[in-house]
């Protein structure tokens, strides 16, 4: 008996030790992130920095912010260098970005950069074509049936709708549930089947070349509250070369750091990190949480970790 419990001591207290190492590891090795921002038709100077603060919080990311000039201003100097960065953040729907940004933009996705879009960063740019390759759908932006078809998910599937209209809307914000359809894939793995998100826009009627890898999450739009009625794709992958993209259409800014809803839901900070750490590396370590929303309790992370 002695000898038993003599051996579940040591076995609790090396694996006590490997989460110790595993946790000082990543701290001396974070993944290097950039976020880039400075112009949205959303509040970024509280998106960017609350995106920081997930990512920095968990201690497996060391993040820079790189600010554009204000929309109209000359952003001819604005000249972005991606390729010291593992992991580039898209935060940002504005002017267009001088050429050589453009160029190695699309430089580190080909080289097998990983890549977010959030939210409203699948807005801009509807004629820079490699763009909307990266981010497979997008919205507003004078985006109709020239520029891909409407993608939804129905009976189990992605389909392709061509019909005429304009893309990109989303109805009244509210509280919806999100909808698991690859449970294999390491960014969702082990999450709930499905579970519901805090009050946030639910962006539908998106368009574009539509070359989505995996479908995450989707949830419904309802016509009662201006929506689509359709299942909408929110949260999946891309297929653009080498590239790792992670495409999140949740997290819509709020009015500060404090008042941060649909960013403070505790679902959207672990999606981010889970897509960011995948973005970044190909895999997923994390564990799932305790905190994670279930399909009738929203839970929310205020302080961002």
């Amino acid at each position: 008996m002695k000898h038993l419990l003599m051996k579940k001591i040591c076995n609790y207290l090396f694996i006590m030790f490997g989460v110790f190492f595993a946790c000082s590891a990543c701290a001396k090795n974070p993944i290097r992130t950039l976020i880039l921002t400075g112009q949205n038709n959303h509040n970024w100077p509280v998106s960017s920095v609350a995106i920081k603060q997930i990512l920095e919080n968990s201690a497996q990311f060391q993040v820079d912010i790189i600010s554009s000039p204000a929309k109209g201003e000359d952003l001819s100097s604005f000249i972005v260098d991606f390729s010291p960065y593992s992991l580039v953040v898209v935060d940002y729907n504005g002017d267009a970005w001088p050429e050589e940004t453009r160029n190695n933009f699309v430089q580190y996705a080909q080289k097998g950069g990983g890549i977010i879009i959030y939210h409203a960063a699948d807005n801009p740019f509807p004629d820079w074509k490699a763009y909307s390759e990266i981010c497979a759908l997008g919205g507003w932006e004078g985006r109709d049936e020239n520029f891909g078809p409407y993608v939804y998910w129905q009976d189990n599937a992605l389909v392709k709708d061509w019909s005429p209209g304009p893309g990109g809307s989303h109805g009244k914000q509210r509280e919806y549930v999100l909808s698991v359809r690859n449970t294999d894939h390491p960014i969702v793995k082990g999450l709930p089947m499905q579970w519901l998100h805090a009050q946030d826009e639910l962006y539908d009627r998106m368009r574009g070349p539509g070359n989505i890898k995996d479908i995450l999450y989707t949830a419904y739009s309802e016509k009662e509250t201006g929506g689509s009625g359709r299942e909408e794709p929110l949260v999946f992958t891309v297929d653009y070369g080498k590239a790792r993209i992670f495409h999140i259409m949740l997290g819509h800014a709020g009015e500060t750091l404090e008042k941060n809803t649909a960013m403070q839901c505790a679902g959207f900070q672990e999606l981010l990190l889970r897509g960011a750490e995948w973005a970044a590396t190909g895999k997923v370590t994390r564990k799932v949480p305790v905190d994670f929303p279930t399909a009738d309790r929203v839970v929310m992370r205020m302080d961002y970790k």
